[in-house]
Parts: structure tokens; C-alpha cells; sequence
């Protein structure tokens, strides 16, 4: 085993030198995926690992170095069973630029929102909550007897935050543009609760899904899966893992919302399996917990039409052999009246 050190552009010739084929670990990073695009370009073999799975592999949880970061990116990279992580094109990273342009602009709006308020309430002005409510208070500002020194820094404060709101609206403008172009997010803006801020993360951050054996693959990747704690042969279910990807997780429960209400509103007759088993969650289990079970299925179905190229079909599930197993099986045990 060799250890060298190497600069950006001395890291750049070296791989250069590599055979065809070889293998090259790194942890997932902001960088890691421009990496891996040079290291495809040379016909290497890019292989990025979340750095939670690369941790347990460190010598020392104590003394954490580049040399020790080095051995356990190699260490974890050559283990069978280690999971990897695809190296996003230029176009998912441009896409999912734009959303974390939007988060950054949502909370700067929010924090500027509230220092105007709290620098009113000094002065024993109270504001109703609400941008509304804010910006009526802004616009009314010369009938309230503050000094004019105050009043020139709350305008100034204002016009910063009321332009920040045009930049959170100028990228969600820009993320539809990207979600109607894709017939992949237009598929999947087909199903209640996933619009094209959902749609368009999803696509440029999970890609063509491939990677992932199946929906429930997918669900955990995103923290829609309970943690366990199993020995013994007992299985132990915890609280929802929480982990990958959080803005992700973020947009499916906030779908997931938006689905229950719309459920709420269709008439039974009408309500699709889909909709009678969000009603079903209702006398089972609290709000948060159903906001979540109703995250995961949405995140396996967006899967299925990602992976298999399909069409969102509310009934699909009747089709599936468990379900026909089941219904044989209740047509069985019901009772017959001549």
C-alpha cells in the first residue's frame, strides 16, 4: 500500500497515469460527483460512498485525519456488500442547484421577515401572523409614530425581504419550467400530493432509479423506514431512521398532507384504494406516524413509475398477488345466503 499526498492538480495528472478500469473510493461530497465525472471521462471507475458507511471503517473514532479518512475510504470501498452512491450528471446537479437556492432564499425571507417584526415590537408595534399581515404593516408604516430614522431602516429591511420573496418565486418559476419539461416528473405529478417542486427533486436527485432493487430500497435511502433493533431472531421496530436524504423526506411528508385532505374530501364511492386506505390510517395510528406511512408509499410508487417507466395507476395495487391473495381469501370466509 502507498500513501502520497496530492493537490487538486497534482491529483488530476496521477489519475491520469491510472490503467483503464481501476477502481477509485471516495466519500460522497459536495465535489465528489465532479470527481467522479473526470474520473468516467478517463475511463476509471468512480465509486462514492455515503460517509456514514465509511466511518465504522476508521481505525479510531478519536483521531480522525486525512490518513485515517484515506485507509477507511479504501477499506470500505472493497467490502462486497457496500452500497454506493451514483454519480450525478451535469444536469441533476443544475437541477437540484435551483432547489437549494430556494431553501437558502426561504430562510432568508423568514429570518428578515422576523427582525422586522421583532424590531417593530421594540417600538410596541405587534404584527398579526403572516406575510400579508407584514406587508400591510410595511406599507402603512407612516401612520405609526416611529422615529424617522426607524422608519427609513424598516423600508430599507423591507425592500430586502419582499426581493428575496421574488427570488424564492423566480425558482420555483424556473423548477416548473424543468418539472414540464421531463415527461418523467409529469408522470409522477400525475399522483395527489406530488406537484413540480416533488417531482422535479425527485427525478435529479434519485435519477433513473436503477440503483435501487426495489421500492422499499428507495423508502429507506430517503428515512421513511422505522429503525431496528433486532437480535435473537426478535425484530424491534423503532422510530423512522430519519436519514438520507432530508429534503426529500421533507417534500414527501408534506405531500403526504396534502393527500390525507384531499382523501378526506372525495366521496367514498368515488375515493380510489389509495384514498380508502389513507381514511383507513385515521383510527390507527396518530398524525405523524400516517403522515409518514402515506411518504413511504408515495416514495415506492414514484420509484416503480421512475425505474419501469409507468404511469401513475391508482389501482394498481388490486393487481398485485398479495392483494389478489387476499381478496380470495376473504371471499372464501364469507359466509353464502341462499
Amino acid at each position: 500500500m502507498q500513501r502520497r499526498e496530492f493537490g487538486r492538480e497534482s491529483f488530476s495528472t496521477w489519475l491520469t497515469q491510472l490503467p483503464a478500469g481501476t477502481v477509485v473510493a471516495m466519500e460522497a461530497c459536495s465535489g465528489a460527483h465532479h470527481w467522479g465525472r473526470r474520473c468516467q471521462a478517463m475511463d476509471l471507475q468512480p465509486r462514492l460512498m455515503a460517509a456514514r458507511f465509511v466511518s465504522p471503517f476508521r481505525k479510531s473514532s478519536s483521531s480522525k485525519n486525512d490518513r485515517n479518512d484515506a485507509e477507511a475510504i479504501m477499506t470500505a470501498g472493497g467490502q462486497g456488500n457496500m452500497r454506493f452512491v451514483p454519480v450525478k450528471t451535469i444536469d441533476q446537479q443544475v437541477r437540484l442547484s435551483w432547489h437549494r437556492a430556494r431553501e437558502g432564499y426561504k430562510a432568508e425571507a423568514l429570518a428578515m421577515g422576523n427582525r422586522i417584526r421583532g424590531l417593530l415590537a421594540e417600538f410596541g408595534v405587534v404584527v398579526a401572523k403572516g406575510e400579508s399581515a407584514l406587508r400591510r404593516r410595511l406599507a402603512d408604516l407612516a401612520e405609526l409614530e416611529l422615529p424617522d430614522e426607524l422608519v427609513e431602516l424598516l423600508l430599507d429591511l423591507g425592500a430586502h425581504w419582499q426581493a428575496v420573496h421574488k427570488h424564492v418565486a423566480a425558482c420555483e418559476r424556473r423548477i416548473a419550467e424543468h418539472a414540464d419539461a421531463d415527461a418523467r416528473c409529469v408522470r409522477m405529478r400525475a399522483m395527489t400530493g406530488v406537484g413540480p417542486i416533488t417531482a422535479d427533486a425527485m427525478a435529479a436527485t434519485v435519477g433513473s432509479a436503477h440503483e435501487f432493487g426495489n421500492g422499499r430500497q428507495c423508502a429507506a435511502w430517503i428515512g421513511l423506514v422505522p429503525r431496528q433493533y433486532s437480535t435473537g431472531g426478535r425484530t424491534r421496530l423503532g422510530r423512522s431512521s430519519c436519514q438520507g436524504d432530508a429534503y426529500l423526506r421533507t417534500l414527501l411528508i408534506q405531500g403526504a398532507r396534502s393527500a390525507e385532505q384531499r382523501a378526506k374530501a372525495v366521496p367514498l364511492d368515488k375515493a380510489t384504494p389509495e384514498q380508502l386506505w389513507i381514511l383507513s390510517l385515521q383510527s390507527r395510528l396518530p398524525f405523524g406516524k400516517r403522515m409518514v406511512a402515506i411518504a413511504n408509499k408515495h416514495a415506492r410508487q414514484l420509484w416503480a413509475m421512475l425505474a419501469r417507466g409507468e404511469d401513475y395507476d391508482p389501482h394498481a395495487g388490486r393487481r398485485h398477488p398479495m392483494a389478489q391473495r387476499a381478496t380470495r381469501a376473504r371471499a372464501q370466509t364469507t359466509p353464502t345466503t341462499c
